[in-house]
């Protein structure tokens, strides 16, 4: 499952993106696809990417724990 930071989370829509040597663009997540707390920037997640319309997108988003 790839891993990266969250660069940008906007709390008050739910949206936000992640870095991930897993893809040359941000990935886009939504908060409703987050396990848990609102995430953090700068916080350590691991995902699935999809492909959906606007470019690619995480689900089953979680909290990266070695």
């Amino acid at each position: 499952m790839p891993t990266g930071k969250v660069t940008f989370f906007h709390d008050r829509k739910g949206y936000g993106f992640i870095e991930t040597p897993a893809s040359d663009e941000d990935i886009f997540f939504h908060v409703d696809d987050v396990e848990g707390p609102e995430p953090q920037e700068g916080e350590e997640m691991e995902f699935e990417i999809e492909d959906a319309p606007r470019g690619p997108r995480a689900k089953n988003v979680a909290r990266f724990t070695e």
